[in-house]
């Protein structure tokens, strides 16, 4: 059972990584949202201003701070409002990306399982 969160935080980072990197690379064939779709106008404003790439950037190192097993905290704090953005986005906007969004967010939350120390913190009402 100790294995799960490990298990979930390598294909967390592994998902971050290689689609941050898929930004800039190519290497893998994503279809866009549907021309003239709410989707489309919200990925054409975060991309146009230059909002996209910082993300990508945020994901990459995210993604490699979670699979480095080091400043997984960060990591986790780093993701998480990412993830909570594609949830929105694929709930929201996409209809039908419902998959991808509890997907991602199942991962975080195993994750976060394993982090007793971030969650002392965090949830620390002082």
């Amino acid at each position: 059972m100790k294995k799960i969160p490990i298990i979930s935080r390598y294909l967390l980072g592994l998902v971050f990584v290689v689609f941050g990197l898929n930004f800039w690379l190519k290497f893998l064939d994503i279809p866009g949202p549907p021309a003239l779709s709410p989707a489309a106008a919200f990925m054409g404003a975060i991309y146009g201003s230059g909002f996209l790439t910082v993300v990508k950037v945020l994901e990459i190192i995210g993604g490699a701070l979670l699979l480095s097993g080091r400043f997984v905290n960060l990591g986790i704090i780093l993701l998480g409002p990412i993830v909570v953005n594609i949830a929105l986005y694929h709930l929201l906007l996409v209809k039908g990306g419902y998959p991808m969004a509890i997907g991602l967010v199942v991962l975080l939350v195993l994750v976060i399982s394993e982090r007793k120390d971030l969650r002392k913190t965090v949830f620390a009402a002082k």
